[in-house]
């Protein structure tokens, strides 16, 4: 298995992800590409990586590079998603794809066509903890509640994920973690209700999903709260708790009896970004399927459409 992976912008998330790379075998970050020479140069001179290009198309063009991941802002996720593909890369876009489903359909044709993979990049679900979180929820008996939280203080007034018009805001940018959560152990949801705090885009966002199993999903997000991260999932015969489940960097379970008593399973430590580099790159070397493809991005997209759709009409939402 060997990748050339090339950088599809300059986002400070791509430090994340070049620090992954060198633990995933196999993968190599070869390239930056940014609309200005000069901060593509610069941005390569610091994390390490060999060459730049002064344009997201030259990049595309560059017979050297295998795949590109898009770290865009999300209102360009898909177009560029799709012109990557057309031109014969591998994509690894920065969640979320997109808020809507059509968009989302559009960029799988668009893999489809060209025998290129298509991936949405929720790192969290590729670690060993979400793995073990998996199998330990399914000796919960009846699973009936996911909790969960994603939060910080944003003071920054020219952020983009403040900006509207690249589909910023709570949701789009940690609260879609929640909702990749509840998904990853409770399927799609059946309805969802929700209410948000807007200032040009939601900064604070909660919502209620059910599920057909008769489960409820709970999630709160924001940028005018502290720093929060956490995930709880409740069942018949006990429930599970996580300190870290989104950057997954204390790899560790609380596992809480009915008596009350508190066992801590231990996960191996392991870098996100690289487990997902890895099971990206399998993919596009055809060795494997990827775990998340066409169904689960676009059960995203929906999931999300309808969320805004409940807290802009204050009425529940059926999928």
């Amino acid at each position: 298995m060997s990748l050339r992976l090339g950088l599809l912008s300059t986002a400070d998330i791509n430090a994340k992800l070049v620090a992954g790379a060198r633990e995933a075998e196999g993968v190599d970050v070869v390239a930056v590409a940014s609309r200005d020479g000069g901060r593509a140069r610069d941005h390569a001179d610091h994390l390490g990586v060999p060459r730049a290009v002064g344009s997201y198309e030259e990049l595309l063009e560059d017979d050297e590079v295998d795949a590109v991941y898009i770290s865009l802002p999300n209102g360009m996720h898909v177009d560029w998603s799709i012109r990557a593909l057309d031109a014969g890369k591998h994509v690894l876009c920065e969640k979320p794809l997109s808020r809507h489903p059509e968009e989302v359909e559009q960029a799988f044709d668009a893999a489809g066509r060209n025998g290129r993979v298509l991936a949405e990049a929720f790192m969290w679900r590729h670690h060993p903890q979400a793995l073990r979180l998996r199998e330990l929820a399914d000796e919960l008996g009846e699973l009936r509640l996911v909790r969960s939280a994603f939060s910080f203080s944003l003071d920054e007034p020219g952020n983009i994920r403040l900006a509207p018009d690249l589909d910023g805001g709570a949701l789009m940018d940690v609260g879609c973690y929640c909702v990749s959560g509840a998904r990853f152990l409770l399927g799609e949801p059946e309805q969802v209700t929700a209410h948000s705090r807007d200032e040009g885009v939601d900064v604070r966002f909660v919502a209620t999903m059910s599920f057909a199993n008769g489960a409820l999903a709970h999630f709160d997000c924001g940028f005018d709260m502290p720093p929060r991260d956490e995930l709880e999932v409740v069942g018949s015969e006990g429930s599970l708790f996580l300190d870290d489940p989104w950057h997954s960097r204390t790899a560790v379970i609380e596992r809480r009896a009915l008596d009350g008593s508190v066992e801590n399973v231990e996960v191996e430590a392991a870098d996100p970004y690289g487990c997902e580099l890895v099971d990206f790159a399998h993919a596009c070397a055809g060795e494997s399927e990827h775990p998340y493809g066409r169904d689960d991005a676009a059960g995203q997209a929906r999931t999300i459409a309808a969320l805004y759709e409940a807290a802009g009409s204050g009425r529940a939402v059926s999928l």
